[in-house]
């Protein structure tokens, strides 16, 4: 099959065979332009996603052609989930090639943070996790803010060569690939299929930068680590911010429990009466109760009171795991992958975070 029967949304081959395979497209949809398979179209203009067989490996096999070229590679990070949407086998795939660090959605943090504080977090939180990338930039690709600036550090740093944009599921990589086009080209459509599903893009999607070079866009690595993977669609749509995230302050007293819907829970053990600042989706509804009280009400009012999850969900969700952490330092933040993260301004408070078996929760220098 030709290079031009590849969907221009997900850069799969397209095949008219196997409606439920991979790359399907009605005979219809190859006299159209442009070419476009059924599950972009479904994403497109229903917001429904389909799922892909696809495998880790997959994605994986993909990537690894990047070390064995001559390139600049772009890692996108969710700015709101860094650590969940950080790639750790980077260096396994990049090989000597350089790397530009973009925080994207920095919308969704406060007005009040300065830009120039997250992107000094951000090199010192990169360089913890073993990456030394040649610049940090802090987009939003759904605005457009910062990529002017990124698109001019990406012309300069890559002298010529292709680019490959990398990241994990959600953070944004067709999001940002789609506003380089709108914003430098003559397309007026987006050309890449976005959604804040997981696994959108399954295949290298070739943009032209010039005659003889050209930017990929390449499959979101899953982290099985992230909240995304463990709830339903309606679910992600309650916990994946889409606006300026705002602090919720409470005065916990020891021996209270904050429920962050029924998708996670944090005990304050002990530490004398103290705040503790939560960001996290608007939409997610956070509740207050005693900690003598938290698995009563967990058990008995989950999918109700304390939603998501909820529904035909419930039946699947795995079992909270605890995870007991000591705050040593001041300004730490509490870290929920994929959902957010709770901070504590000051040392010596206990708490035990409950989350789903296999979602990361963790410490890390205070982001705000």
């Amino acid at each position: 099959m030709t290079e031009a029967m590849k969907c221009i949304g997900c850069g799969v081959l397209v095949q008219t065979e196997d409606k439920q395979g991979i790359g399907y497209a009605p005979p219809s949809a190859l006299e159209k332009e442009p070419l476009i398979c059924q599950r972009c179209f479904r994403l497109k203009h229903y917001n429904d996603i389909q799922d892909v067989s696809l495998t880790d490996d997959d994605f994986l096999r993909i990537l690894n052609g990047i070390g064995q070229t001559d390139a600049l590679v772009v890692k996108i990070v969710d700015i709101f989930d860094f650590n969940g949407s950080w790639l750790p086998g980077l260096h396994r795939f990049v090989g000597g090639n350089k790397v530009l660090l973009v925080g994207n959605k920095a919308d969704l943090i406060p007005k009040s943070v300065k830009a120039e504080k997250v992107i000094h977090w951000m090199k010192y939180s990169a360089k913890q996790l073993g990456l030394k990338p040649e610049d940090v930039f802090l987009i939003s690709a759904a605005k457009g803010n910062g990529i002017e600036e990124l698109a001019g550090a990406i012309e300069h740093y890559r002298e010529g060569r292709d680019v490959y944009v990398v990241g994990c599921t959600n953070v944004g990589k067709s999001t940002f690939i789609n506003r380089m086009i709108k914003q430098f080209s003559d397309e007026t459509e987006n050309v890449i299929t976005t959604s804040h599903f997981p696994g959108t893009t399954l295949d290298l999607i070739d943009i032209p930068l010039d005659d003889e070079s050209s930017m990929y866009d390449t499959p979101g690595i899953i982290n099985h680590h992230q909240m995304a993977h463990f709830v339903d669609k309606k679910s992600l749509k309650v916990i994946t911010p889409t606006k300026e995230v705002k602090a919720m302050v409470f005065q916990l007293n020891e021996q209270q429990t904050l429920f962050f819907g029924g998708l996670a829970r944090l005990d304050y053990v002990s530490g004398g009466r103290r705040s503790f600042v939560c960001y996290m989706s608007n939409h997610l509804k956070i509740h207050r109760t005693k900690l003598e009280k938290a698995n009563d009400l967990y058990e008995n009012h989950l999918g109700e009171l304390l939603t998501p999850p909820s529904g035909e969900e419930l039946k699947e969700f795995p079992e909270l795991v605890k995870h007991e952490f000591t705050i040593h330092e001041r300004k730490t933040d509490i870290v929920f992958s994929g959902l957010g993260w709770v901070t504590v301004n000051e040392p010596g408070a206990k708490v035990v975070v409950h989350v789903p078996k296999g979602v990361g929760a963790s410490l890390r220098r205070s982001l705000i």
